[in-house]
Parts: C-alpha cells; sequence; structure tokens
C-alpha cells in the first residue's frame, strides 16, 4: 500500500473550554517504531483516539497512505488501549476470535489467527480462560494479541507495556520489532522512558496538546544540552552555585549532574571540584530521554488534564453487562458504517453476521 505512512496533521480538539489537542501533528513511517510521550492528560490518548475514529476531531486530519483515513482502512488498524478493554467474563479465544471477525476475518482465517497469536505471545494454555482470570500481566498479553489478531497495517498502542514483568516486557518487544520489520507503522506511548530509548526509531515528546519536540532518540538527546558529572564526595552543597552558564541538575549518589549552557567552562567547573577535595569522576554525558522529557515538560503544562481522561464518552473497564469493551467499540465503530463496501474487501468474510454483542 504504498509508503504506509501514519500522518496526524494539524489535528484538534476541544471539550467545551479544554483544549486537549492544539494542531497536533507528526507521522510515523512504514517500519517505523514511534515512541508518543508526555505527561498525564497532556493528549496522548484523545490522538489515538482520533486515530481510530472513536473521537471526532475539531480540525486537522489523519492519513494513511497520504489518503484521509477511510473507515475501511481504520478496520485494519490495531489497537490497544491503557485500561481494560476486553470482556472480562468472555473466554480468551472466544473473545479473540470475536474481534478478529468484527475486523473482517472470516471464522477459519479467525480461528488460525487467534491460535497463533495466543501461542506467539505465551498465552496458548488460557484460550479457554476467562479474561477475568488472568493474571494482570496476561490480561495485557491477551489484549496485544486482539490488537494484532487482524494483521493490522498500523499499530496503536497505549500504555503497553504498564504492569508488565521484565519477560512480558521481552516479550512484546519482540513482536513489536517483528511488526516494525514487517514495514508495519508502530506508535505506542509510554512513561517507561528506558525502554522507549531503547525500542524506538524516533520519539514525539506531547505538552498541553501540542508536539514539543520529535525526531529520532539520538538527535533530541544531542539537542537537549551537555551534562557534566561531577564526583567531589567532600564538596559541600550547592558548590557549583556561582559557575557561569552552569546549573545543578541533580544527583545521583555522591555525584552531581550539572547542565552546561552556552559559554560554560567545564574547566572552570574541575577547578572549583577540585577546591573542595578529591575529585573521582569527571566526564560529559548527553541527557537520557528522561532528563530530557523533564526538561521538555516542566513549567508550563498550565491547561492541566483533559487529553486523556476526557470524561466525555471515554470508555472504561472491560464490560461484563451492557456496554462495549473499548476494543469492540472501536472495531464496532468502523464495522458498522463500513459494511456497505465490505463486499469488495479482499480479506476472506468481511461482513459478520455471526459477530454480534457477545452475551
Amino acid at each position: 500500500m504504498g509508503e504506509g505512512r501514519l500522518e496526524v496533521d494539524a489535528v484538534s480538539k476541544c471539550y467545551g473550554d479544554v483544549v486537549a489537542l492544539d494542531e497536533m501533528s507528526f507521522e510515523v513511517r512504514a517500519g517505523e517504531l514511534f515512541g508518543f510521550v508526555g505527561s498525564n492528560g497532556a493528549g496522548k490518548t484523545t490522538t489515538m483516539r482520533i486515530i481510530l475514529g472513536v473521537l471526532a476531531a475539531d480540525a486537522g486530519q489523519v492519513r494513511y497512505d497520504g489518503a484521509p483515513l477511510t473507515l475501511r482502512t481504520r478496520r485494519r488498524i490495531g489497537y490497544m488501549p491503557e485500561e481494560r478493554g476486553l470482556y472480562p467474563k468472555m473466554k480468551v479465544a472466544e473473545q479473540l476470535h470475536y474481534l478478529a471477525q468484527l475486523h473482517g476475518l472470516g471464522p477459519v482465517a479467525a480461528r488460525r489467527a487467534v491460535a497463533r497469536w495466543t501461542e506467539r505471545l505465551g498465552v496458548a494454555a488460557r484460550r479457554d480462560d476467562e479474561v477475568q482470570k488472568l493474571s494482570l500481566g496476561n490480561q495485557q498479553r491477551v489484549q496485544l494479541a486482539a490488537a494484532l489478531v487482524h494483521d493490522p497495517v498500523v499499530l496503536v498502542l497505549d500504555e503497553p507495556f504498564s504492569g508488565l514483568d521484565p519477560v512480558a516486557v521481552d516479550v512484546m518487544s519482540e513482536v513489536l520489532r517483528d511488526r516494525r520489520a514487517a514495514g508495519v507503522p508502530v506508535v505506542f506511548s509510554s512513561h517507561q522512558l528506558e525502554l522507549v530509548e531503547r525500542l524506538c526509531d524516533r520519539v514525539g515528546i506531547v505538552r498541553a496538546g501540542r508536539m514539543v519536540a520529535c525526531g529520532p532518540v539520538d538527535e533530541l538527546r544531542a539537542g537537549g544540552g551537555g551534562r557534566l558529572v561531577v564526583d567531589a564526595p567532600d564538596a559541600p552543597a550547592g558548590w557549583a552555585d556561582g559557575l557561569a552558564g552552569v546549573r545543578a541538575r541533580g544527583w545521583e549518589g555522591s555525584r552531581t549532574v550539572l547542565e552546561l549552557g552556552p559559554g560554560a567552562d567545564d574547566q572552570a567547573v574541575l577547578r572549583a571540584a577540585l577546591a573542595s577535595g578529591p575529585v573521582r569522576e569527571f566526564r560529559h554525558r548527553r541527557p537520557s530521554l528522561a532528563e530530557l522529557f523533564r526538561d521538555v515538560v516542566s513549567g508550563s503544562d498550565a491547561r492541566g488534564g483533559g487529553g486523556d481522561g476526557q470524561g466525555q464518552g471515554g470508555a472504561g473497564d472491560g464490560d461484563d453487562g451492557g456496554g462495549q469493551s473499548v476494543v469492540a467499540a472501536s472495531a464496532e465503530v468502523v464495522r458498522t458504517e463500513s459494511d456497505a463496501d465490505a463486499a469488495g474487501d479482499d480479506r476472506s468474510g468481511a461482513h459478520v453476521e455471526s459477530a454480534g454483542r457477545p452475551a
């Protein structure tokens, strides 16, 4: 499908007087892992739900492959919500089969996909268990299976690593790398910035509904100002105060982490440290993504929350009553309005007569 690029172009969204998104813009290229990071309420989940079509933007456009997203294209997006988005009383295999059919797979293709992804994600032995009886980590694995079961052309994952143990993190990381290798654009949000830094090709940092920094991790770190780590165990508190262009950014045990601004003299820093006693370490390093994130988002997030906790029809936990799960709702939005052209879909069984709302 051409370049396979996902583009979010100047998308805005308000809830009354609250500006959730303010001309949000970024792109995720084919075969790219894109980290979407920001404080709670910065607008990440709102952006993802607009991509899915669960929310409508007030302005702007979302495109895939250079064309505005259609209902048919949205049907082929894989979505993993931050909150639990599954029916807790449904069995794992039954639920994944249902979701696969909502996204257009026929019964045989759906069964094969369920077998493939439950095996790959290590929950094959839990196929006949109710979701609510699984550990939180296994529920996360099933949620990822739900996002992958229909072989999506785009993956949109909201906090996919939340609550996972290190083994599960490795499994999920491997799956995301495989999807990247298959040419799928993958966008995911996470507060685990070390993991984002390790996995992602590019990162976008969001503040108050706007993209405020975006690019490859190495480029962002290189542009984030130099850091100087000084281990002077006998130095008194504030020993670097008053040095031109130097600001203390934190402490790591006996080490002081300093930021060097334009014109700062590292040799003056060394002399000041030596004046207090021995210096055991003195080295330059670039800021980590976590340090860069703190620099970018600190201060002016005056709008407060509202981007992600909309309270305007935002779905909550998986439903065992009269509502729908978030995952099913996103698929149903697309299915309901796209059945008219489903006959032309080249994927087997595009129309799902039997996949109604589960009892």
